[in-house]
């Protein structure tokens, strides 16, 4: 651990837990799922914090249609009526650029069976050292690390050389609307940080997702008489044996950064629809799915691979090579992304990390798609690190531990010191 300066220790001080965890309380209460109302209610929750630390706040309704019809835009999964972006710029002695982005959505996925949670999952409560609740570890906790972060700059009475900036973005679970939206809108930086979970180590790198459509068509018969029939279900099982062989070719010389995870690359099947009647033989399947883009592999080769293994596991059976399955893209489209290599970032925020209390973060890779392939796209070095760990998010046990959520507020708090200077 560094000696700290003056300034920096100051800062230190100035983390208040128990802000900290109110405001993560507070932000949780909002049951902020992708495309409802309570999305963009998060999002004025984070704006008005922001006016009271007294940042420069850009509130903004996103152009949806805009969103819908661009090219570049990363698509949604949800419909929405509405969506906000939502910029905080605490403004440093010299205009220009911020040195530094934190950014962080606040949108968050259903709660799925409520019945499997200890509690209401958007009614927070702390226990075991930890706060609970949907939306506590993806990633409202990192939301509210870099909101500490920024209070405790403005406590200590410190002036930055250059702006911070605050992103509070929606639509990250779907697509990563909010991000492309702030980005297009011209909010920039030199570096970011997102803190999305990363169960105390730092991810440089993340895999790409894909979500696709398959139909698969048969021949309907009495049941009575499925030899007549050809059945849907039965044919999809072929065609799934043969996507589990292409999945395991994919996931060979994976980056080592992504340590043991059996599946770096997944392909996955969450979805499946067959059949009208109980007494027939389907004549139609459709199955939704997730396909995990290789770093550095571009999505239309991604793409591109898929769609020749699908025709040739078609072509080689007898009555897929008549009545192929069809394939689409729906959805949203995660490309990989990555901090460049020896890029100093990294160095920067593992010193931070260990100069605020927290163990040395080794590097990781990730196997989820993120926004952080929307900032390297738009030449803005980025990686993660935040409070929380992934394994627990999407699911009934989410929590963060309170420990986690302030050493990174400190760490966020000494990197845009650091990183921003101070006048």
């Amino acid at each position: 651990m560094a000696e700290l300066s003056a300034v920096e220790a100051r800062v230190l001080s100035a983390v208040d837990e128990q802000w900290a965890v109110t405001r993560l309380c507070e932000l949780v209460a909002v049951p902020s799922v992708g495309g409802t109302p309570a999305e963009s209610e998060a999002q004025h929750l984070v704006a008005d914090r922001l006016e009271e630390l007294g940042c420069a706040v850009d509130r903004w309704s996103i152009d949806l249609a805009a969103a819908a019809t661009a090219a570049d835009a990363p698509g949604q999964e949800v419909d929405r009526t509405e969506a906000w972006g939502v910029v905080g710029t605490v403004p440093g002695a010299e205009d220009g650029t911020p040195a530094l982005v934190l950014s962080g959505h606040t949108d968050v996925v259903p709660p799925g069976d409520r019945s499997l949670w200890p509690a209401d999952p958007f009614v927070p409560r702390i226990a075991d050292g930890a706060v609970h609740g949907r939306g506590t570890c993806d990633m409202k906790a990192g939301v509210v690390a870099a909101l500490t972060a920024v209070r405790a700059l403005g406590t200590a009475g410190v002036r930055l050389a250059r702006p911070l900036a605050l992103h509070a973005v929606v639509g990250e679970e779907d697509g990563g609307l909010g991000a492309w939206a702030t980005l297009r809108r011209g909010h920039t930086g030199d570096v970011c940080v997102i803190p999305e979970p990363t169960a105390q180590s730092v991810m440089t790198a993340h895999a790409g997702a894909l979500t696709f459509r398959l139909e698969v068509s048969g021949l309907a018969a009495h049941g009575a008489l499925r030899h007549r029939g050809v059945s849907a279900i039965e044919l999809f099982g072929s065609l799934h044996e043969g996507l589990r062989a292409f999945e395991a070719e994919r996931q060979r010389d994976a980056d080592p950064r992504f340590g043991d995870a059996p599946f770096p690359y997944g392909l996955s099947i969450g979805r499946l629809e067959a059949g009208d009647w109980a007494s027939s033989v389907p004549d139609r399947l459709v199955a939704e799915g997730r396909y995990g883009v290789r770093l550095g592999e571009p999505v239309e080769v991604a793409r591109a691979a898929l769609e020749a293994r699908l025709a040739e596991l078609c072509a080689g059976h007898p009555w897929l090579s008549e009545h192929p399955a069809r394939l689409t893209w729906t959805g949203g489209a995660f490309a990989s992304g990555e901090l460049p290599a020896g890029h100093p970032l990294l160095p920067a925020v593992r010193t931070a990390v260990v100069d605020a209390g927290g163990p040395d973060p080794a590097e990781r890779a990730l196997t989820a798609g993120t926004d952080l392939r929307l900032y390297s796209a738009a030449g803005i070095p980025t990686l993660h690190y935040g409070p929380g760990d992934l394994e627990l998010a999407h699911g009934p046990l989410e929590r963060v531990p309170v420990a986690e959520l302030v050493t990174a507020a400190r760490a966020l708090a000494l990197l845009a010191v650091r990183t921003c200077g101070v006048r």
